[in-house]
């Protein structure tokens, strides 16, 4: 892909702990999520008005939210929407990535290896044990960046077999 932030000299790198109250971050952390979500490995359909309109406020509601925005000289690159769990088996908390976002403009940057150390270092910070996400099978550069930062498919015993996200949708 033609990244024309690779033709300037090293980019401005900025990680940012999104205050959800902060206008122009609550717009970041949208823009960047809606970008996400029309991109195929994100369903490839835009963020519902009413999304757009109160994800911010929502997320300050939750104690257990965090988000990071990556700004590239200023512009909002990438982002990573995270919730802190509990693990049972080790009577820890645990930070879930949710959303790891990278513009097109600015992939091969490794954005989300920065957002990813960044997000290792606050779990660390509230004592978590592990950081889990989700990936789409489908989506072989976003697995081959998480293999690299250390993330592996999920077993308890190897005779059971690799954990599967499953999901069922209330209406």
């Amino acid at each position: 892909m033609n990244n024309p932030i690779s033709n300037q000299q090293a980019p401005a790198l900025r990680l940012v702990l999104v205050d959800y109250h902060h206008p122009r971050q609550a717009q970041d952390l949208v823009d960047l999520l809606d970008s996400y979500a029309r991109d195929p490995a994100g369903g490839g359909q835009p963020l519902d008005e009413a999304v757009k309109q109160h994800l911010p406020q929502a997320l300050a509601k939750r104690p257990d939210a965090f988000s990071v925005i990556a700004y590239v000289d200023d512009r909002p690159a990438g982002l990573v929407n995270c919730f802190e769990g509990f693990s049972t088996f080790a009577c820890k908390p645990l930070v879930n990535i949710h959303d790891v976002v990278v513009r097109p403009e600015f992939r091969g940057l490794k954005i989300s290896h920065r957002l990813l150390e960044k997000v290792e270092e606050l779990a660390k910070n509230r004592g978590a044990c592990k950081l889990t996400l989700e990936v789409v099978e489908g989506n072989t550069p976003a697995k081959k960046s998480y293999e690299k930062f250390g993330f592996a498919p999920y077993e308890l015993d190897p005779a059971m077999g690799h954990a599967l996200f499953w999901e069922k949708k209330i209406s």
